[in-house]
């Protein structure tokens, strides 16, 4: 068991006992702080000190007696690990398609969080007294792409507080089906969880409603693929950028879905597998037959662009397009 130790200077004098530790010790927040003092945990001149509220007073010297972090309830497992960025405070990871972000039912096993719990042994100091990695954004299993983790609480609050501004920059690459008119815009709809089905989620069409998360999507056409049909000029599908303003659930997908491009693979938003083309040969075959068999929702965080919490420093990391997309858009180039 570790000990923090701190004196109140006069400029302290009468500061919430809670706020007051959370601000001496830059790895602790003021929610963990309040529980600390709740716990028994906190003393005041060898006194306890068991009330967050109780007003700091000059001179007085406030020690914790730290618990060693509780065992984090999933178990590490040996899982490579494409790491983009690491440094004592955070950790930015490529993940793959197929990996779920935290354990669940259905992936109990072989997730991100058991991934880092194996390559972070012994550097995580506890979230919330957890021995954890802070998970603050995620991505769908099936989604590839760019993740930022926090391995100490002072980067679990200060990633928490970049998402909430929406003070981070994140850029996805997605093939759609078809391809949105016009080619370059935004999407500015509020996403609520699907009245018919509660498993997916769904633009909200009135804008004076209450309901739902307001949501924006830019997003902008890089290259465009085929004919839909014989002489209209109307791409048979599309390598789009949607940069995020906001981080809802399945957010892009949705957004895409709405404005007629939805993603290639998508089970949940596209109504039809694969794409509609007009075309023939070899190269046309290969291609809408790769769209059709497309297993997943052909979407990837490509970048994730931040001022680092505790360091301060500019933070970008980029991911390359998986193979599995990579390869889709070479057919579909040819096609």
């Amino acid at each position: 068991m570790s000990k923090l130790t701190a004196t109140a200077s006069p400029a302290d004098n009468g500061t919430r006992l809670d706020r007051y530790l959370s601000e001496q010790f830059a790895d602790l927040s003021r929610s963990r702080a309040k529980a600390l003092v709740k716990e028994g945990a906190v003393t005041a001149n060898g006194a306890l000190a068991d009330d967050p509220k109780a007003p700091v007073r000059p001179g007085m010297t406030y020690e914790i007696d730290m618990p060693p972090p509780v065992p984090a309830t999933p178990e590490p497992e040996d899982i490579p690990l494409d790491v983009l960025f690491e440094d004592e405070h955070l950790i930015l990871v490529n993940k793959p398609a197929g990996m779920a972000v935290h354990p669940a039912p259905g992936s109990w096993q072989g997730t991100l969080v058991n991934a880092l719990l194996h390559h972070c042994k012994g550097e995580l100091p506890g979230i919330g007294g957890v021995e954890r990695p802070g998970i603050v954004h995620r991505i769908d299993k099936n989604t590839t792409g760019v993740l930022a983790v926090a391995k100490t609480e002072a980067a679990h609050a200060g990633l928490s507080k970049l998402f909430k501004k929406h003070d981070i920059e994140r850029t996805y690459r997605a093939i759609t089906r078809g391809a949105p008119r016009p080619l370059v815009g935004t999407v500015d709809m509020a996403i609520a969880r699907s009245t018919a089905d509660r498993k997916k989620m769904a633009v909200v069409r009135d804008e004076e409603s209450e309901v739902g998360r307001h949501a924006v999507t830019h997003y902008k056409a890089l290259e465009t693929f085929g004919e839909l049909d014989k002489g209209t000029g109307l791409p048979a599908a599309a390598l789009m950028e949607c940069r995020l303003e906001t981080g809802r659930t399945h957010q892009i997908r949705v957004h895409m879905a709405h404005i007629g491009a939805p993603l290639i693979g998508d089970p949940t938003y596209a109504r039809y597998r694969g794409i509609k083309a007009y075309g023939s040969g070899e190269a046309f075959i290969a291609a809408t037959t790769l769209a059709r068999k497309f297993d997943r929702q052909a979407l990837h965080a490509a970048s994730l662009g931040f001022v680092h919490p505790v360091t301060g420093e500019d933070i970008f990391a980029e991911a390359p397009l998986p193979e599995d997309m990579a390869e889709l858009l070479v057919a579909l180039r040819a096609m």
